[in-house]
């Protein structure tokens, strides 16, 4: 019993994290490259954009990073958020 309470626990644990968004408001380099697609250079410009610009207002904004597009936005679209 106790290993499948622990099992259960570790199923829901990860299936969780899995569903967690990214949020690009807050995230690190390291967060970043969690995303598909996403890689250390993206990563880091997206920080670097952040850190000039300031927030993101809308997830679509991500696409006004160098490197960052239409097509890579509907890959991680569903990924990341801006926070509330």
């Amino acid at each position: 019993m106790k290993k499948i309470t622990l099992t259960l626990f570790f199923v829901l644990f990860f299936a969780v994290a899995a569903l967690a968004k990214v949020n690009i408001n807050t995230a690190t380099v390291d967060e970043l490259t969690s995303l598909p697609g996403i890689g250390q250079a993206k990563a880091e410009a997206i920080v670097k954009y952040r850190d000039q610009a300031g927030k993101f207002k809308t997830v679509e904004d991500v696409t006004n990073v160098k490197g960052i597009g239409d097509k890579m936005l509907k890959k991680i679209k569903s990924e990341i958020t801006v926070g509330s």
